[in-house]
């Protein structure tokens, strides 16, 4: 069959069953592969994307179920790094093998979208489920914090910018 899906912002087209798990669509038809395959079964959030910008485990997601839906990868969440869940990642230097840290950043990100200063409960509700066979919990969380101030300091940095281009 033919869905319709949006994807990082771009229509995109794919002929597959509509039994066919979101992740395969993405890694195997679009190419995008950042998003992991860790389990297949839900159990460890590797394959987390963003569908209307809530996490969701795309290797439980069959790609029936997303279509007119806006998804977003790893890929998408910003072309340069920029985004300040990546920013703060680096900074913190969270991954030791990185393979659980797509899901994680984007697990990171949605929290962040709806609690812009989570506490450290908040961080822990929303990173739940979500593997690190690493151990690097304490540093996930760090960031999180961590991404949390970049966010505030962008976005007063913006406002300021807005108020001074105003005055010109």
């Amino acid at each position: 069959m033919r869905f319709e899906l949006t994807v990082n912002g771009q229509p995109h087209a794919v002929d597959v069953s509509p039994d066919t798990p979101l992740l395969w669509v993405l890694r195997d038809v679009l190419n995008l592969k950042g998003t992991k395959y860790g389990c297949g079964i839900g159990q460890c959030a590797a394959c987390t994307v963003h569908l209307n910008g809530r996490p969701i485990y795309s290797c439980q997601t069959q790609v029936q179920r997303v279509a007119n839906g806006h998804i977003t990868t790893i890929e998408g969440l910003s072309a340069d790094g920029s985004h300040p869940v990546q920013r703060a990642w680096e900074q913190i230097d969270v991954p030791q093998c990185g393979y659980c840290q797509a899901g994680q950043i984007m697990a990171a990100a949605a929290l962040l979208a709806k609690t812009p200063k989570p506490t450290d409960a908040d961080i822990d509700a929303a990173m739940s489920g979500h593997l690190c066979r690493c151990g690097t919990y304490l540093r996930i969380r760090e960031a999180v914090h961590k991404a949390a101030t970049l966010a505030t300091s962008t976005t007063m940095d913006h406002q300021r910018a807005g108020r001074t281009g105003d005055r010109e």
